[in-house]
């Protein structure tokens, strides 16, 4: 332990006047390297922080009863006691202390100014409660150091804030316009009372990208057509045609005619539509025709599927006039896909809205477990900081290899509005 750290060498005589740092600690062991290593051991790391401090104090001031080494003016000062974070904890040591005798001030340790930031503390705490572990069990399940404090639940709690706040300000000010975005996914996670509409891109890679979120009681078209223009407000890229992928709320879809107009083509979820269709059914019939609408759609030819829904629809107007309501409600825009010639090729991907409902699926890990939702930064906090937790494991959307396909379509889908426009 004792050779983890070497000492470049020693400084010499300064000119009086200077600043009172010494460029002794410029010369020592990159600073960050050391600390994320000392950072990393435990308890070990306790011995390895009083070594390497009374390192630092040796490369100023020289050794110990020894008239030559170190830097002018520069002595030894007594102790004090002090802290330091290694991995996620708090953890008290005596700090040895220097003084520039010419300036009357005290000399920072570079080191141990490295082992009060609680950065890594503040991240271990963000990662293990979003992995479910509450701020009450905190204290018994962190690997047990007797010289550790701060691990109550309140210092939890506080590392859990700031964190978060951190990620909430990250997601909120990310820059858009970075992404070349052929696909935007749209839909609500309920939080409490409120619900969460989140925005949801797929790049032209078929990577997922979290684009935002707005707190809505329900999404009406007032709050969802602020929330896509606050997208566009930081550099969200229609110009080329988006594929929006949404569920049947009015309210959104209305948005989005408002907002984003013809450089977008709609695909109403497939799902979504089916469900609702059968649930105006006996349940002796839901069965039936819930096969039957689902081979309709899976049919890759736009002809041949709108073919198969009119002969269903048929068959609905026998049984349920409220059902064939249903199923008319949108029907062209759940074929979108179809009618772009990419129902085969992306239809697993995009002909419902599973590639936000995965991503709700993995928030309900992170987030369902709180029983007490606060107040609006809580929920906001929380919701941030487990999309960006979750983003980096999604994986590519199926059929990535054809987006660009689907990009050429979308163009032409935009040529032939604007021409009707015209």
């Amino acid at each position: 332990m004792r050779t983890m750290v070497r000492i470049a060498g020693r400084c010499k005589g300064k000119s009086k006047g200077q600043a009172s740092r010494p460029e002794a600690g410029a010369e020592l062991l990159t600073l960050d390297s050391r600390v994320e290593l000392i950072q990393a051991l435990i308890p070990l790391g306790l011995e390895a922080v009083n070594d390497v401090l009374q390192q630092e104090v040796t490369a100023l001031v020289g050794e110990r009863y020894s008239r030559h080494g170190g830097c002018r003016g520069l002595v030894r000062w007594g102790r004090q006691g002090g802290s330091v974070y290694l991995a996620d904890q708090k953890v008290a040591v005596t700090v040895p202390r220097v003084r520039d005798t010419r300036v009357e001030q005290e000399v920072a340790l570079a080191t141990y100014q490295g082992l009060r930031q609680p950065g890594r503390a503040e991240a271990a705490a963000l990662r293990k409660i979003l992995k479910g572990l509450s701020c009450r069990d905190y204290e018994s399940c962190v690997e047990p150091v007797a010289e550790t404090f701060g691990l109550k639940a309140s210092s939890l709690s506080r590392r859990f804030k700031r964190a978060s706040a951190r990620k909430l300000a990250a997601l909120q000010e990310r820059d858009l316009s970075d992404y070349d975005l052929v696909a935007l996914f749209l839909d609500g996670k309920t939080f409490g009372e409120d619900e969460m509409l989140i925005g949801l891109g797929i790049t032209l890679e078929g990577q997922k990208v979290v684009l935002g979120f707005v707190q809505t009681a329900t999404e009406n078209e007032r709050v969802c057509a602020a929330f896509l223009r606050s997208l566009l407000d930081r550099g969200l890229q229609v110009e080329q045609g988006l594929l929006c992928v949404i569920d049947g709320s009015k309210g959104l879809r209305k948005a989005v005619d408002t907002v984003l107009g013809a450089k977008v083509a709609v695909q109403r979820c497939q799902w979504h539509k089916r469900e609702n269709v059968v649930g105006y059914l006996p349940t002796s019939k839901q069965a039936t025709f819930r096969r039957k609408l689902q081979a309709a759609y899976d049919r890759s030819d736009y002809g041949q599927a709108k073919a198969a829904l009119k002969t269903v629809r048929e068959e609905l107007g026998l049984l349920n006039r409220s059902a064939v309501a249903s199923l008319d409600e949108g029907l062209d825009e759940t074929l979108t896909l179809h009618r772009l010639g990419l129902a085969k090729e992306l239809g697993r991907s995009f002909r419902t809205t599973n590639c936000i409902e995965n991503v709700n699926a993995l928030l309900g890990q992170r987030t369902d477990k709180v029983d007490r939702w606060r107040n609006s930064d809580q929920k906001h906090r929380w919701l941030a900081a487990a999309l960006l937790d979750i983003e980096p494991r999604l994986p590519r959307v199926c059929g990535c290899k054809h987006l660009v396909r689907l990009r050429v379509a979308l163009q032409t889908h935009l040529k032939e509005c604007l021409e009707q426009v015209a």
